[in-house]
């Protein structure tokens, strides 16, 4: 192929990029994903140096970042008061520099293609996957960490899905990587070898759906003692009153009501339902409630932030339980929120003036410590998160597997609370559900969501949604939720089989093109 001008295979994987959301929720058409990964490889192949490849592989990361995270601009314009310009150079900087990741991907697999004079085949098909899925791990802890979006959650109702209780979100990310490589390679091989290079493609495509077709069909975990039955709550409080006195007062006495209206083994509120700390209370609220979970046998797990000290605050989880009435302060259970949002509930260093920029009610949160206990109901352990946490499925497999080691009863149902009416009626909501889908898939257990605008669901232990309220409704999901016990091979190592898969990948690409040089 003739040389191309360069600017043009940057844009044509910035274009890429631009389209490969669609893939995700709520569009779900996944096959956009391997495509436009498909497209990275093939431009990265047509480049000739590293810093070319940078480029282009930049230009992809951004295109993917900047219109799958565009929502943020919601939180800090609509909600925060930053101008709507200010607000969206904020999300470009941030896809430029999360997207330049996919760029060092591209750099390297370029680096090294060059250095092992490997070929198109080698390049594409074992290259190329392996930095893209270490680029996308990192994406996973830098900075604290944001993977919203990784290529693996393009692939939750696909067969691919089968590999997420092996190695999890990146594994089938670095899978799809496999799939979008090959059929790079496809274009790469002069048209006298097409049969042999349609034959090559066609056997990895096959081996990898139908690899995860069947593991799809593997039960990893298993049912553990009785169902209990569930209420999630969604009061759908409009979050640009949600801290005005008024609207406190009238959430209170809505969430009272919803709670007190059916009791249940376990009924559960959104992420900071009570928008207020305790003392900020009127007088015997939660002695109310506290009355109520003993008259009716109820467990509750209510969402609200906790003050220890005059400078020390937790976006926390706590349960009320039949004994709480007779407990001082009510609180039978607690959990506080331990991955916090930067901007949101802390503040890096030297950027308060960006936070001075809008209207937000921050908090300087305390972290809760990384491994903390789930709390029993009846026969069930369940294991809570916060929001935004239930995106790092590393942590997530790691409290499980804690409890594992210690010898102590294992979490069997997964919980997180959540309030994304911060991004309006967005994709953001969609996106996040489809995320908690996956640690269902990684973990194999359910999965309670309980939200204040949506995606209130109950997921099942395969990913799929068993039920779930309307977006922007106000509402209760009452069913019974069976849990499930039995360590996957994700709770077991995390993402150490991913990690030590590429590195393997990268040396056998190393030693196949050594000989081909031979």
């Amino acid at each position: 192929m003739k040389r191309q001008h360069h600017l043009t295979l940057p844009a044509i994987a910035l274009a890429a990029g631009l389209v490969t959301p669609l893939a995700f929720s709520p569009f779900n058409i996944w096959p956009v994903q391997i495509i436009a990964l498909a497209i990275l490889a093939g431009v990265i192949r047509h480049t000739e140096t590293p810093r070319a490849a940078l480029v282009a592989g930049w230009a992809y990361g951004f295109g993917h970042l900047v219109t799958g995270l565009y929502w943020l601009t919601v939180s800090m314009h609509t909600y925060g008061g930053m101008n709507i310009i200010l607000a969206a150079i904020a999300v470009a900087l941030l896809a430029l520099f999360l997207g330049s990741l996919a760029g060092i991907a591209g750099m390297l697999t370029r680096f090294f293609a060059n250095r092992w004079q490997a070929g198109a085949g080698i390049t594409c098909l074992l290259i190329f996957p392996a930095f893209w899925t270490l680029a996308e791990w990192t994406r996973g802890w830098i900075v604290t960490g944001l993977p919203w979006i990784a290529t693996g959650y393009a692939h939750t109702d696909n067969p691919l899905a089968g590999y997420a209780p092996i190695a999890g979100v990146y594994g089938i990310g670095f899978v799809a990587a496999i799939a979008a490589g090959a059929i790079a390679f496809f274009f790469q091989i002069e048209r006298q070898r097409w049969k042999t290079s349609l034959a090559t493609v066609a056997a990895t495509l096959i081996l990898i759906f139908g690899g995860g077709a069947i593991l799809r069909h593997i039960d990893w975990t298993h049912p553990h003692g009785e169902p209990i039955r569930v209420r999630l709550l969604q009061g759908n409080v409009p979050q640009e009153f949600k801290f005005t006195p008024w609207q406190i007062h009238s959430a209170l006495a809505m969430y009272t009501g919803m709670i007190t209206a059916s009791p249940a083994d376990l009924t559960v509120t959104p992420e900071t339902a009570i928008p207020v700390y305790p003392h900020q209370l009127p007088d015997g609220y939660l002695g109310r409630l506290a009355a109520y979970t003993a008259e009716s046998g109820t467990r509750l797990a209510l969402g609200i932030p906790l003050a220890d000290s005059p400078t020390e605050y937790t976006n926390s989880l706590v349960l009320m339980t039949p004994e709480s009435a007779g407990t001082p302060g009510y609180f039978r259970y607690r959990y506080n929120k331990h991955h916090l949002v930067p901007f949101g509930e802390f503040i890096p260093t030297g950027f308060r003036w960006f936070v001075n920029l809008m209207r937000i009610p921050l908090g300087d949160f305390t972290r809760g410590e990384a491994l903390q206990k789930p709390f029993r109901v009846k026969d069930q352990w369940i294991l809570p998160d916060i929001c935004y946490e239930d995106i790092f499925g590393e942590e997530i497999a790691a409290q499980i597997r804690n409890e594992y080691k210690a010898g102590n009863p294992t979490p069997t149902i997964l919980l997180n609370i959540s309030n994304i009416a911060w991004f309006g009626d967005t994709i953001a909501l969609p996106q996040h559900l489809q995320i908690s889908r996956m640690r269902s898939l990684e973990t194999g257990r359910p999965m309670l969501r309980a939200t204040n605008t949506g995606a209130t669901a109950v997921i099942g232990p395969k990913g799929d949604i068993i039920a779930r309220l309307p977006a922007y409704t106000r509402g209760e999901l009452d069913l019974a939720v069976q849990g499930m016990r039995g360590p996957t091979p994700y709770i077991r190592f995390g993402n150490i089989l991913i990690l030590i898969v590429t590195i393997l990948t990268l040396a056998a690409a190393n030693i196949i093109a050594a000989r081909k040089r031979r």
